[in-house]
C-alpha cells in the first residue's frame, strides 16, 4: 500500500521551512503511513486490508489523536528503521523488540507487547526442541528472520542459522528441510502453525536464556528520534490502554494475544534501551 509520508522528520518546531511538526502534519492530513513487515499477527495484509494487532492498536491511538486513516508500506525487516529515518513512512508498526542497538537509531514507544520465543518444527518435533538450550551446541540449522531478536540469540550462542525474509520463508525452510526449525516469537509461531496445512507444529513458548540471563523482551511502535511531540502524544494515549488490561485485551485478543503478553506495570522503554535484563528481572520480579 502507498500512502502519505511524513512531511518532516523534525517534530519539535517543524523543519524550519515553514512546515509544521510531524504530529501536526499527520493531523492536518488525517492519515498516518506506518511501515510493516507482513508478519502475522502483528501487521499484515488480509486481501486488500491492512490489519493485525499493532495496526488495531495504531487505529485506536492515532484515532484518538485525530488521525483516522492508518495506511501502510510493507518492507523487509532489516529495512524498517532505515526507511523510517529516510522519511519513507511515519512510524514502524511491526511489534519490533526494544533493544539497545535499535534505541541508538530510533525512538521507541512504551512497551505494548511482551515476548516469548518458540520454534516451528516438523510434525512430531523429531529433535525434541524445548528451549534455546536444546539448539545451543547442536548440529541443527535454525531459520531466523534477518535482523530479528532470534538472529541475535543465535549469533550470541553460536547456533547455525539461515536467514529468511519473513515468516512464510521460515515456514518453507522447515517444510523443505533447509532448516530443522524456525525460531520466532511465540505468538507468531502459533499463528503460523495454525494458518497452514503443512506437517509442522509449534513448540511451547519459552523465555530464552542467553549466557544465564533471561531475555525479557517487549515490542512497541517506533519513531524517528526527532519526532518527540508525536512520540509523547502516542505514549499518552498508549498509557490509557496499558493501564486497562480489559481494554488492551479487547484490542489485542482477536489476534491471539493473551494476558501473558500484557506489559507488566513498571516496565519502560528506557529500561529496555539500557539493556540490563538482569536488573529488569530483579526490579520487576519477573520470572525467568
Amino acid at each position: 500500500m502507498t500512502a502519505l509520508t511524513a512531511c518532516s522528520s523534525v517534530d519539535e518546531g517543524g523543519s524550519g521551512d515553514g512546515a509544521g511538526s510531524t504530529l501536526q502534519n499527520l493531523q492536518d492530513a488525517g492519515t498516518v503511513n506506518v511501515a510493516f513487515n507482513g508478519e502475522k499477527p502483528y501487521s499484515y495484509m488480509d486481501g486488500d486490508e491492512l490489519t493485525g494487532a499493532t495496526i488495531a492498536l495504531d487505529k485506536e491511538i492515532f484515532g484518538a489523536l485525530g488521525v483516522d486513516n492508518v495506511e501502510g508500506t510493507e518492507t523487509q525487516w532489516d529495512s524498517l528503521i532505515p526507511g523510517l529515518n529516510a522519511d519513507r513512512y511515519d512510524t514502524v508498526s511491526a511489534g519490533m523488540s526494544i533493544l539497545p542497538e535499535r534505541c541508538e537509531q530510533a525512538a521507541f514507544a512504551e512497551p505494548t507487547i511482551m515476548y516469548t520465543t518458540a520454534f516451528l518444527v516438523p510434525e512430531g518435533n523429531p529433535d525434541n526442541l524445548t528451549d534455546w538450550q536444546s539448539v545451543e551446541g547442536s548440529d541443527l540449522t535454525i531459520a531466523v528472520t534477518s535482523g530479528a531478536i532470534e538472529d541475535g540469540y543465535a549469533k550470541d550462542t553460536g547456533v547455525k542459522t539461515i536467514t529468511v525474509g519473513d515468516s512464510t520463508d521460515g515456514l518453507n525452510a522447515v517444510v523443505t528441510g533447509r532448516a530443522d526449525a524456525f525460531a520466532l516469537t511465540g505468538i507468531s509461531i502459533r499463528a503460523l502453525a495454525d494458518s497452514t496445512d503443512e506437517p509442522v507444529e509449534a513448540t511451547e513458548a519459552f523465555v530464552a536464556n542467553i549466557d544465564g540471563v533471561a531475555q525479557i523482551g517487549a515490542g512497541s511502535e517506533v519513531f524517528r528520534k526527532g519526532d518527540t511531540e508525536l512520540l509523547e502524544a502516542y505514549n499518552t494515549e498508549l498509557a490509557k490502554i496499558n493501564g486497562d488490561q480489559e481494554k488492551w485485551l479487547e484490542i489485542m485478543e482477536p489476534f491471539g494475544f493473551t494476558e501473558a503478553e500484557f506489559p507488566p506495570e513498571g516496565l519502560t522503554a528506557e529500561m529496555l534501551c539500557e539493556g540490563d535484563l538482569a536488573a529488569i528481572t530483579d526490579e520487576l520480579g519477573l520470572d525467568s
